[in-house]
């Protein structure tokens, strides 16, 4: 079974990561695709992250009982921080019979020399890159077992939910889902923006 990866923060998780998941799915590029909920991105500063069991939490009930979309605590479980490298090798001796093809955005692609051991992961591993707002792709340039797909452009992001959240008042949950909106606000999260010091 080829199995999309799709790793993140998801902090919070929200409806242009569900349509891009829904858009592969759908278009048989992968047969089923994790969300796979970071605890710790080593290129990200840890401050402003919800913690690891409430973005879990988010997640779920964003996807809710789609049969092809999976939410994964797998990183969890693993040392931090999260090397993808690591995590994927870890997954290959997990389930052997899945084809684990890892899904980022063009602006991750443009990013991807920085990840620790990349030259590792392409080795082992297919990538499927969707575009990004702002970050041009040359397909003509791109590595053996890399593809770019013409996904539409889901132009949202977390970081302008959070900061809508804790600025606007009036703000009325656009770009989550429903049920993601009313835990949101059940729990008080993102209400203040949070202190550079906060973990």
């Amino acid at each position: 079974m080829t199995t999309g990866l799709y790793g993140g923060s998801f902090n919070p998780i929200h409806t242009g990561h569900i349509a891009l998941g829904e858009w592969l799915t759908r278009h048989a590029l992968v047969d089923e695709l994790w969300f796979l909920v970071t605890p710790q991105n080593p290129l990200k500063p840890a401050s402003g992250l919800l913690d690891d069991a409430a973005r879990l939490r988010l997640a779920r009930l964003a996807i809710g009982r789609r049969r092809r979309l999976r939410v994964s605590d797998f990183e969890f479980h693993l040392p931090r921080p999260s090397y993808m490298v690591h995590t994927l090798e870890a997954l290959r001796k997990t389930y052997p019979e899945r084809d684990f093809v890892l899904i980022i955005g063009a602006d991750n692609w443009h990013r991807f020399p920085q990840w620790y051991q990349s030259d590792e992961i392409l080795r082992h591993h297919r990538l499927i890159i969707y575009p990004r707002p702002g970050y041009p792709i040359d397909e003509a340039a791109l590595p053996e077992g890399v593809t770019m797909v013409n996904t539409p452009l889901y132009d949202i992001s977390s970081t302008q939910i959070r900061e809508a959240i804790a600025s606007n008042p009036t703000y009325n949950g656009l770009g989550l889902a429903p049920r993601v909106w009313a835990e949101i606000k059940a729990k008080g999260y993102y209400l203040i923006s949070p202190s550079p010091s906060c973990h």
